[in-house]
């Protein structure tokens, strides 16, 4: 069991972040905000994934009137990600926004960042303080130190401020697109404020990039207890970014959203082609939710083992493979045959899961 860090809670919409909360799960949308049929329309596809908090950007004052109507129509709550213009962030708080994102070294005077807060205030929304290397608080950017440092202080400059003023309802990130610097800040972010943290490494890359090190930097520290939620940021559909926050959440034991798939890597004792078996398994486990474990295995080395301590599993031989149930074997398939009868079993063990809650 991973003892998380405590925090102050706040809630995003009807979506609690922090205090204890289940971690959740963020995405973005890449569409042009002016355009509010396709943004509902990706924001529906992100929740079908299993987004549960969806940040949407307002680049210019005529991006305003598609974000009220995109708010008063999304199933998730909306969260307005705004830059450089404080007004703009102002005016989403009386559109719906259920949390804004700015980041008060590019929104510029201390005067212009209260004006959101207290507009943040009045509409009774909680505030993400959002740093990256590219927006430091003004004293740090050319101090000689780590970058992670730099981020941490400006982060904590920027929190004290907003807390002065009376404003709790914090969120806090301070990203890198290095996993070590990102890593780093994190852990010191976490013993220096009492708010919920937003954790990610920004601007990862591509799928397989990206992929690799968001679940190696959040991997770390989801480990430790850091983070109420977060957002893989991938070079590819936002959906996918969903997908690979929630594997990682299912590999920690953390939350799981659907079902476990086991498979062993090919090697020269594999007696049936087991890639495709796999993947067309993987495939359509990704339209269940039962939380259940399913084992894909294609040798007598460890496939035995594994199958029987699955819910349902496969050990393959020759051309066939032994169907196990609950540990126990349920029949022998030829190879043409597994996916559809492994599948058939899942499937029944799904309703008989169904029909009992």
């Amino acid at each position: 069991m991973i003892e998380r860090r405590q925090t102050r809670p706040v809630m995003v919409g009807g979506v609690a972040v922090g205090g204890g909360a289940a971690i959740t799960v963020q995405s973005m949308t890449n569409t042009d905000t002016r355009d509010a049929a396709a943004t509902l329309a990706q924001i529906a596809r992100l929740a079908e994934a299993g987004c549960e908090i969806v940040r949407v950007a307002i680049p210019h004052a005529d991006a305003l009137a598609s974000f009220g109507a995109i708010c008063s129509e999304s199933p998730l709550p909306v969260v307005a990600d705004i830059h450089f213009d404080h007004r703009l962030a102002i005016e989403a708080t009386r559109l719906g926004a259920a949390k804004l994102r700015i980041n008060p070294g590019n929104i510029g005077s201390t005067d212009r960042v209260d004006a959101v807060i207290e507009a943040a205030g009045e509409a009774g929304i909680p505030v993400r303080i959002g740093v990256n290397a590219g927006s430091l608080a003004a004293e740090y950017e050319d101090r000689d130190w780590p970058l992670a440092e730099k981020l941490v202080a400006s982060a904590v400059s920027f929190c004290e401020h907003i807390s002065a003023r009376g404003f709790e309802d914090l969120v806090v990130s301070a990203k890198a697109s290095s996993v070590n610097a990102t890593v780093d800040a994190y852990r010191k972010l976490a013993l220096s404020v009492p708010y919920p943290l937003h954790i990610g490494v920004t601007e990862a890359g591509t799928s397989l990039s990206g992929t690799v090190k968001s679940s190696v930097g959040l991997g770390i520290l989801l480990a430790e207890g850091v983070g109420d939620t977060l957002r893989v940021s991938l070079t590819a559909d936002p959906a996918e970014e969903v997908t690979v926050a929630w594997e990682i959440l299912a590999a920690l034991d953390i939350r799981r959203r659907g079902p476990e798939l086991v498979s062993c890597p090919t090697c020269g004792r594999c007696e049936v082609d087991m890639v495709p078996i796999a993947q067309e398994v993987e495939r359509r486990l990704r339209l269940m939710r039962t939380p259940v474990k399913v084992a894909v295995m294609g040798c007598a080395v460890n496939g035995p083992g594994e199958a029987r301590d699955a819910d349902v599993g496969i050990a393959s031989g020759k051309g066939v493979g032994l169907l196990f149930r609950k540990g126990e074997v349920i029949r022998k398939v030829p190879e043409a045959e597994i996916v559809e009868a492994l599948m058939a079993e899942v499937e029944a063990l799904d309703r008989e899961i169904t029909d009992a809650e």
